[in-house]
């Protein structure tokens, strides 16, 4: 036994914002956005280890958490996690509304309580807080519409689910979460167990294929987000993410995230990045 508190140091991954599958502040965010977008990034880090961490009891997870939440709120009084109230202070001084921070916590939360989904709508219920406050906050940030949050919702949502299925394996093995939906693996015939095996037999990758195809569903929905940005360097970001979101389904859709790299690599995202820009800047130069 040790009587050792942790902190949420001791749980840190070591990743930063040039290991994530998708661009994090760019060079093309706007200068004035960039330091509130990578305040929110840290946060986002930070509570994604601990709820992650292998080792660390829900319970500790749990008090973790419950100090980031405190310190989006009490910041000046040197109240929680120095990261949650650096973000506090960044939000209250753009005006920019806390629920998405607050939101995100409760996806992490939930990590650490629920280890199984049990269909589509339950998975995309996650979604909303783990992934669409995230582009809910770059927006604010940008003073865009928030008559845009339904598109980059589905955008959101789609990155996040592109990430389960690529993980899926790995989320398994390592701390015994599976966001495929049950119902899904009930109805092909198998169990979380299959997610073990070296290979995904034939049963999995029918789950797998038809979770991508949803997912490329959500990618239609949001395929008009980046011409309905106003700021150009933002929907040029959104275009790029859009194209690689698109790219990993086709991956996904050819090969098995049990036995093979389902992951762009640097070589690739770049081309599709540099192509996604231009189209982007082609659509400001000749709408239409």
């Amino acid at each position: 036994m040790t009587d050792t508190i942790l902190t949420t140091a001791d749980l840190q991954s070591g990743k930063d914002h040039t290991g994530e599958n998708f661009p994090v502040a760019s060079f093309l965010v706007r200068p004035d956005a960039r330091a509130p977008v990578m305040a929110y990034y840290r946060f986002a880090r930070a509570a994604d280890d601990i709820a992650d961490h292998p080792t660390a009891s829900a319970q500790e997870k749990l008090r973790l958490l419950g100090l980031m939440r405190a310190g989006l709120e009490g910041g000046e009084a040197g109240i929680g996690d120095p990261l949650a109230q650096a973000l506090g202070t960044v939000c209250r001084e753009r005006g920019i509304s806390l629920a998405h921070a607050h939101d995100l916590l409760t996806a992490f939360e939930r990590d650490c309580t629920v280890d199984r989904y049990q269909d589509w709508a339950g998975l995309i219920d996650y979604c909303r807080y783990s992934a669409m406050p995230v582009g809910r906050f770059v927006l604010d940030c940008h003073e865009e519409d928030r008559v845009l949050w339904p598109m980059n919702d589905s955008l959101c949502a789609a990155l996040q689910i592109i990430n389960h299925l690529q993980d899926c394996a790995k989320d398994y093995r390592a701390i015994d979460r599976v966001y495929i939906p049950l119902d899904s693996l009930r109805a092909a015939g198998i169990g979380v167990e299959a997610l073990a095996e070296k290979r995904a037999n034939p049963a999995l990758r029918g789950v797998l294929t038809d979770l991508t195809l949803r997912t490329q569903g959500l990618l239609r929905a949001s395929a008009p987000f980046a011409d309905a940005i106003r700021d150009w360097r933002l929907a040029a970001e959104v275009a790029i993410i859009q194209r690689l979101a698109e790219d990993l389904c086709e991956v996904l859709l050819a090969r098995d995230p049990l036995s093979e790299k389902v992951h762009h690599t640097k070589g690739r995202a770049l081309t599709l990045a540099l192509r996604a820009a231009m189209r982007q800047a082609g659509h400001r130069i000749w709408p239409g």
